[in-house]
């Protein structure tokens, strides 16, 4: 899933009646514009990794959303279309993992439709552990769904499986990346989540392996999401020790940002084959440009990660009192709207060890990180 950030589409900086910004658009406190929306289609997953669901604590007995709170794709789509009005050009789909989501080629076909107020298309991606993409690559890409990032810790079978909870097996997940490199979903990213003395080993033969493979590797810092992971700073390996782990067999160089708000540092290899990068949430902060909303399963609407408060979206969606399509997309959008504004979340660049452990959060499957 999506802990794990990686833009793709350009943004400005500049005022919201610029060119490159819609007139619709709303920014924040600290002019960061709504330009991300990350969508969890279910809250339910069939991994169990460790620094996400750890199976100790959401075991065969744990209680994941009944249906009827879930949104229906019907009611994704409205709030897709919001989010839209109000400057979202990028649409992710998240979990928990959301090809168990049943029928979800309908709604990526429903999410592709849409289009935003200057006409273009939207960007359509999905984040997946990769174990249903055989069976759903060509579907999904038939759908509309534009490329896909893989969750990937390892190489090696023994230390994914105890990263992932479940002893699947890393052949699997090569086969789904393989699915979605024959239907088209490309560039394809691969997120790699980093822990200490668990799996900083494998950093360097993932790194190889994606050069060779002609995808993109994002090191991800094991990061202080939710209360049930058991982090500790003294796990965490940061930006400069993986980049360092890399450029010591295969030189990299740095790139600049391809626009504001990138949330990975870019660096390309010296032989010009490829890149790599690190999603440094812990060590190098980028809160300062953060322009990524989040909508929970059952309608949820987080400014932030780090956060424990959402706000109900569902609410106004299944508003009994109101039948008017324009008068709820109206009440919808002023609510949206209404949150953007205030928003002032800094997280990453206030956290201390001990806002870590005391700050209530919600678990990163529940919101779609």
């Amino acid at each position: 899933m999506d802990t794990r950030a990686d833009l793709e589409s350009p943004d400005s900086a500049s005022s919201p009646a610029s060119p490159t910004r819609p007139q619709m658009s709303v920014v924040d406190r600290l002019d960061r514009p709504l330009h991300d929306l990350r969508i969890s289609v279910t809250d339910r997953c069939n991994f169990r990794c460790t620094y996400c669901m750890p199976k100790e604590i959401f075991g065969a007995d744990y209680a994941f959303l009944p249906r009827s709170e879930v949104l229906t794709f019907e009611e994704i789509e409205r709030v897709a279309r919001v989010f839209v009005s109000l400057g979202v050009e990028k649409l992710r789909l998240t979990g928990g993992e959301p090809l168990v989501r049943r029928d979800l080629p309908v709604l990526v076909a429903m999410l592709a439709a849409i289009r935003r107020p200057d006409g273009g298309p939207l960007d359509l991606t999905l984040t997946t552990n990769a174990s249903a993409l055989r069976k759903l690559a060509e579907p999904l890409a038939a759908a509309g769904l534009g490329r896909v990032t893989v969750s990937l810790d390892s190489l090696d079978d023994a230390v994914f499986s105890a990263m992932n909870g479940v002893d699947y097996p890393v052949a699997k997940v090569l086969d789904g990346i393989a699915a979605a490199q024959e239907a088209g979903l490309g560039p394809i990213k691969i997120n790699m989540v980093v822990r200490r003395g668990i799996n900083e080993a494998s950093v360097v033969p993932m790194a190889r392996w994606a050069r060779d493979a002609g995808v993109t590797l994002r090191f991800i810092e094991f990061m202080d999401v939710g209360h049930t992971n058991g982090w500790r700073m003294d796990e965490v390996v940061g930006a400069d020790e993986l980049v360092a782990m890399v450029d010591a067999v295969m030189p990299v160089e740095p790139e600049p940002p391809r626009y504001r708000g990138e949330v990975a540092t870019r660096f390309r290899y010296r032989d010009g084959v490829g890149e790599v990068g690190v999603i440094a949430s812990v060590t190098k902060p980028f809160c300062g440009d953060c322009t990524r909303a989040r909508l929970s399963a059952e309608g949820r609407f987080y400014t932030c990660l780090f956060t424990g408060e959402g706000h109900d979206l569902r609410a106004i969606l299944r508003d009994p009192a109101v039948t008017d399509p324009a008068a709820n997309e109206a009440t919808l959008r002023d609510a949206v709207a209404a949150v953007w504004r205030v928003r002032d979340d800094r997280y990453s660049e206030e956290r201390t060890e001990a806002t870590s452990s005391s700050l209530p959060r919600l678990e990163m499957f529940a919101m779609g990180g």
